[in-house]
């Protein structure tokens, strides 16, 4: 064992402190715990298999009940569904699969009524090619010529008219598709159906600065913002022309996104000028409406430099909340304390000051955290994403311990999927982290009253939903309540955090505040049986800690008292402790 002097070298490296000056001077979202939910699958109301408004109206009060203060929704805008609507045809309007306006303006009537905010997934970098603008586009409307991205296109010696890049779409295939009627080539970095909006048209950005304003002044009390990095591509030469890009030849499959370097098509320095005019347009809204901050949270898996910008700088502002993927996009079922570490410090290291820190483990993208992670880390997980500094973010049903299901070749929606082969498809599919919500062990997993659902439920719903969970002591459910409402400790809300690793299994959380008591999180990641000394490690500890929380893996309970030096941990176990 090392002795004293080498475990405080140690940890002085990997010690990481933020701190507030005025530790209640905060807005509601910077301490606030986001729920996602993906309306397909949150609660069917009609019987037609599909999630809906008027089911997330029921069940809005379950979102109280599990400590939630604000729930972003999935696009439930008009769409032709071609990606489950994130391809837009009415930003302002409600589409028939989901309801009304009626029964959105119900929604609302509730959220104020239990307390729990509504924020909506805006889509700004493309519209569904049935969105009128892009049929006037087609028809070279002098008003909507240019919102959209076109090209006429190169033509080869041979007289063949080809695409003007070598672009590729993420979602597969080139980014350029050819339209007869305007007889001409229009960019969509995703779908074909989700046609590229211009945004160095100034008439378009102002468009789609009208739809954030037309929700705030419904009521809503923000917008996560998909896809940023996309919105921009280069601006063309004088020719209008661009280059194309550069090959990873790491990537053999010439079809595939991952075949070339994005360097034309994706985070270009224009988008987080784009960025920092929604937040100005929020910061106006604020002014107008009176009342708490209106917020954006923005989506973009890009480099944590680029990230860090987002947030604005010291003469503009950006993201209230720039998603923080380290922990979601590079935390691995192998990954030791070390790493989990370093991912955070990664985060808090580099994020400026006076700025908030969020986590998110899970979203409708991405494999859910029990499949990803391994489903006995499921509890400690939820541990950690609640007890870091400043904003969670929570997909809908990890709170009950739900894992991905798998699909079928036959059975994949999922157009990422669907347009790659039988043989790659279930590498490329988000619909496996997309199932619909298990309710109960009653028809449909109480998901909806009708006989088939649009995505296959879990054959575990039986076992694993949340009315049985909510009878269960230790149960994921009851975890997650209990750490919601150590969240509301001043210490948790407002203190100062120090993170580090103890050793390859064990991380640990320092949560503190003057006046207060100091609580200690223990996770031990792998399966090795682990005893630690945190009095060792964190100044100002009490000899003697208090268990504040346990997990069906402790041999403690809640209420056992141990001394500081000596902790022992199970595998995979995780617990919090506090001073005495």
């Amino acid at each position: 064992m090392r002795n004293l002097v080498e475990i405080y070298l140690y940890f002085a490296l990997i010690v990481v402190t933020t701190s507030d000056k005025k530790v209640t001077d905060k807005s509601w979202w910077q301490t606030a715990s986001f729920y996602q939910i993906y309306p397909r699958s949150f609660k069917d109301s009609d019987g037609d298999g599909i999630g809906d408004i008027k089911g997330i109206t029921q069940q809005l009060s379950y979102l109280k009940e599990i400590g939630i203060d604000a729930t972003w929704l999935s696009p439930v805008f008009k769409s032709p569904m071609a990606d489950f609507g994130y391809d837009v045809a009415d930003f302002t309007e409600i589409d028939p699969i989901f309801g009304t306006m009626a029964d959105f303006d119900e929604l609302m009537e509730k959220s104020k009524e239990i307390g729990v905010k509504i924020i909506l997934d805006f889509v700004p970098n493309h519209t569904s090619d049935e969105h009128e603008w892009f049929i006037k586009s087609v028809q070279n409307d002098t008003e909507y010529a240019d919102y959209y991205v076109w090209h006429p296109g190169k033509v080869t010696e041979n007289g063949t008219r080809i695409p003007p890049t070598n672009w590729i779409s993420v979602f597969r295939g080139s980014m350029w598709t050819w339209n007869e009627n305007r007889q001409a080539y229009y960019l969509h970095q995703f779908h074909y159906k989700q046609p590229d909006l211009n945004y160095y048209n100034p008439k378009v950005r102002e468009a789609m600065k009208d739809v954030l304003r037309f929700w705030v002044r419904k009521g809503v009390a923000g917008f996560r913002i998909d896809a940023v990095p996309h919105i921009y591509e280069v601006a063309p030469d004088s020719d209008g022309n661009w280059p194309d890009e550069p090959r990873n030849y790491w990537e053999n499959d010439l079809e595939d996104y991952n075949s070339l370097q994005h360097i034309y098509t994706k985070d270009q320095p224009e988008t987080l000028e784009m960025v920092y005019e929604f937040r100005e347009v929020m910061n106006e809204l604020d002014e107008e409406l009176g009342g708490y901050q209106h917020i954006i949270l923005s989506e973009a898996y890009t480099d944590i430099d680029i990230l860090m910008q987002y947030y604005g700088n010291t003469t503009v502002d950006g993201a209230h909340i720039p998603f923080n993927f380290e922990l979601l996009s590079n935390l691995k079922s192998w990954s030791d304390a070390n790493h989990y570490s370093q991912l955070i410090h990664n985060w808090l290291d580099s994020m400026p000051a006076g700025r908030t820190a969020n986590w998110v483990l899970g979203n409708h993208d991405q494999s859910r955290i029990g499949t990803r992670l391994g489903w006995e880390r499921i509890d400690m997980i939820n541990v950690m994403l609640k007890t870091l500094p400043g904003a969670s973010i929570t997909y809908q049903g990890e709170e009950i311990g739900m894992t991905d299901v798998w699909i079928s070749w036959e059975n994949t929606v999922d157009p990422q999927g669907c347009q790659s082969s039988m043989q790659e498809y279930e590498r490329l599919s988000r619909d496996p982290a997309r199932t619909p919500f298990q309710w109960n062990d009653e028809h449909q997993a109480g998901f909806t009253d009708g006989n088939t659902t649009w995505l296959p439920l879990h054959a575990n719903y039986k076992t694993l939903n949340l009315k049985r969970e909510r009878g269960i002591s230790f149960s994921h459910l009851n975890i997650y309540k209990q750490l919601q409402k150590l969240r509301r400790e001043k210490a948790m809300r407002y203190g100062e955090t120090d993170v580090m690793a103890f050793n390859r299994n064990v991380l640990a959380i320092k949560r503190y505040l003057s006046g207060e008591r100091t609580f200690i999180v223990l996770l031990n990641i792998n399966d090795d049986y682990e005893a630690v000394n945190p009095k060792a490690a964190f100044i100002d500890l009490t000899d003697k800690l208090e268990y504040i929380l346990t997990t069906d893996k402790s041999i403690r309970q809640k209420g056992d008292r141990v001394s500081s030096d000596y902790i022992e941990l199970l595998s995979k176990e995780a617990v919090i402790l506090a001073t005495i």
